[in-house]
């Protein structure tokens, strides 16, 4: 051993280590970056790496999978802090003096903050809605006219599938600066409605029996709460009616929606009941009589030619 010892060329090892990948003068403080701070880092990472994976085993081994998820999600965000810190103790352990290198980079650090504002916003935002829990994946929101499912929640975004079956990314700050509903939040059931209107004259009683009657017969329609008929209004052109009722699942009440309405166009039709159009008199005025002599003669003249 003693002999493999000696037989080792320590110079070698000691320029290899001292290699200036970076050059500069240590006596002048300058800054320099040799091949020990290298390898002191990706040692260091290494163990942190380490240190980071049995801590977040550590507080998520009795968390439910939700929970879990979420954690994580935010403990990913906490690495990169942690990274770096370890990055700038073992540059200054190291004999670099940081000051120089953060007050000469300060123009730098506050360009990159402009332009990162919204990344930065993303993240703060992101950690909120894990935190509260306003949004969880499976729930059903709205935004800008558009219904989504949400499939999976990140620190920077969220993704949503809509009801055409493309993914939808929305950026985390918009859950704080828009309005959003969220169709889950509650409960997964939600009311919803079919509006129609009838001709002046038909039996009302009759209509709601045959609206309550087929919001019954359609098996996505729930039984408890049970659907029920509002006369909303007197229309300009018919009297019109709202069956309201309660699903489990809104992110397919347009095909629902849509049953009903064909179920309400056969009942209507079988039982007599009818679904009007638009319809609009029209009343000329005059200022003056017309003078049927004067056109006639006129019409005359127009033949003779």
């Amino acid at each position: 051993m003693a002999q493999v010892l000696m037989n080792i060329d320590w110079q070698q090892i000691r320029d290899f280590l001292t290699y200036q990948i970076i050059e500069g003068d240590p006596r002048k403080e300058e800054f320099h970056f040799d091949t020990w701070m290298l390898l002191l880092i990706v040692v260091g990472l290494f163990l942190t790496g380490l240190f980071l994976r049995v801590v977040k085993n550590f507080f998520t081994r009795k968390m439910e999978p939700s929970d879990k998820l979420k954690f994580q999600s935010i403990f990913k965000f906490f690495n990169y802090i942690v990274y770096l810190t370890v990055i700038l103790v073992i540059l200054s352990s190291s004999g670099i003096n940081l000051t120089g290198i953060l007050t000469a980079s300060a123009a730098i650090f506050v360009g990159i903050g402009f332009a990162l504002q919204d990344f930065f916003k993303d993240i703060i935002a992101g950690i909120t809605i894990l935190v509260d829990k306003s949004v969880l994946v499976n729930d059903v929101v709205e935004m800008n006219d558009k219904v989504a499912r949400v499939f999976e929640i990140k620190l920077r975004s969220t993704r949503a599938i809509t009801r055409d079956d493309k993914v939808l990314i929305i950026p985390n700050h918009l859950f704080l600066t828009e309005i959003i509903y969220n169709f889950t939040q509650n409960h997964s059931k939600t009311r919803e409605s079919v509006h129609v209107g009838v001709s002046y004259g038909s039996d009302v009683r009759k209509v709601e029996r045959l609206l309550i009657e087929c919001a019954k017969a359609e098996k996505a329609i729930l039984k408890s709460p049970e659907p029920f008929v509002m006369f909303n209004n007197f229309g300009d052109s018919s009297l019109d009616f709202g069956i309201y009722f309660f699903i489990r699942d809104s992110f397919v009440d347009l095909r629902i929606k849509s049953n009903l309405r064909f179920a309400i166009d056969a009942a209507f039709r079988e039982n007599g009941v009818t679904i009007p159009f638009p319809q609009r008199d029209v009343h000329f005025y005059q200022s003056k009589p017309i003078n049927y002599q004067n056109s006639s003669e006129n019409t005359s003249n127009e033949d003779d030619n």
